[in-house]
């Protein structure tokens, strides 16, 4: 995906990053945190202040103008929501790597497919969500896995979605091309089976990449998230905590109905669902803890 330029008044001059900055009152940036807020979801603590108000000042400074006032106008106003989307991918971060919490992939072959599999006819689509994906490491550590571990792949019709918010993030991942350190705890057979060397990095093969689909979503767009029903299983890893407890309940309401009654979530180590909501029931695949929309009783 192509990322359109962030728009520029010309008949501003463009300043330069390393230009004097005129500061942000905190009574702009509360202004400012509350319309990403209603946008995005995201919330921006006080430990994330000065990430949020560099990353903003950088935006004001690229788009040529003068303050934050005069860009925080345009970017009310403005149509098609091009500077917007400029401001999102520079507030989010996208830091992962290949087979990242990878004993999650694990209970996702030797027990979550398996018992899918189990209640389901060969040929029947078998539908895994990455959300959010970031630059595509998790979705292709997700096909990857099912490739080497699931001796039934071939049997069904696996389909695995890939969404982001990030559209510079999303463009990475359709590209496919990685460095060293995105592929440090990648097993050596799989980086040799799926990648080429590529420049001064690696290239995920063209079978892989064109198996995934990938999708641009805002959790926080209820029309947009209701396209995807009928999902098996959701990793939706790290991404919550940074959402307020109001925006974090209705991101969780929204996936629980993503998901088909029986389906499964995977949240981050560090993220539990019992303090987020009461709809999921916490089961053990394994030794791994995921999280279970109830099956519908008559």
């Amino acid at each position: 995906m192509s990322v359109t330029a962030p728009l520029i008044d010309p008949r501003l001059p463009v300043a330069r990053a390393d230009d004097a900055r005129e500061p942000i009152s905190p009574q702009d940036y509360a202004k400012f945190c509350d319309f990403f807020y209603r946008k995005t979801g995201i919330m921006f603590g006080a430990n994330k202040a000065y990430f949020a108000e560099r990353r903003l000042q950088d935006r004001i400074a690229a788009t040529g103008h003068a303050g934050f006032r005069d860009y925080f106008t345009m970017l009310r106003f403005e149509i098609g929501g091009t500077e917007m989307q400029q401001l999102v991918n520079a507030m989010t971060i996208n830091e992962t790597y290949f087979y990242r919490e990878d004993y999650q992939f694990d209970a996702l072959v030797r027990h979550v497919l398996p018992g899918i599999a189990a209640e389901r006819a060969p040929g029947t689509p078998i539908r895994i969500w990455s959300l959010p994906c970031s630059t595509g490491e998790e979705p292709y550590s997700i096909a990857m896995q099912i490739l080497e571990h699931w001796s039934q792949a071939d049997r069904y019709d696996i389909e695995i979605l890939a969404s982001e918010i990030d559209s510079r993030a999303l463009a990475d991942a359709r590209a496919g091309v990685y460095g060293e350190r995105a592929l440090h705890r990648l097993p050596p057979a799989l980086k040799q089976r799926y990648f080429t060397p590529y420049g001064d990095g690696y290239r995920i093969c063209d079978a892989l990449r064109g198996s995934i689909d990938f999708t641009q979503v805002n959790v926080a767009d209820a029309a947009t998230m209701r396209r995807y029903r009928d999902i098996d299983v959701i990793f939706c890893r790290n991404m919550l905590i940074y959402f307020d407890e109001v925006s974090r309940r209705q991101a969780v309401e929204t996936l629980y109905d993503s998901l088909r009654p029986g389906g499964v979530i995977c949240l981050g180590h560090s993220e539990s669902m019992s303090r987020m909501s009461s709809l999921f029931a916490p089961c053990r695949f394994g030794t791994t803890i995921l999280y279970q929309r109830p099956v519908d009783h008559d």
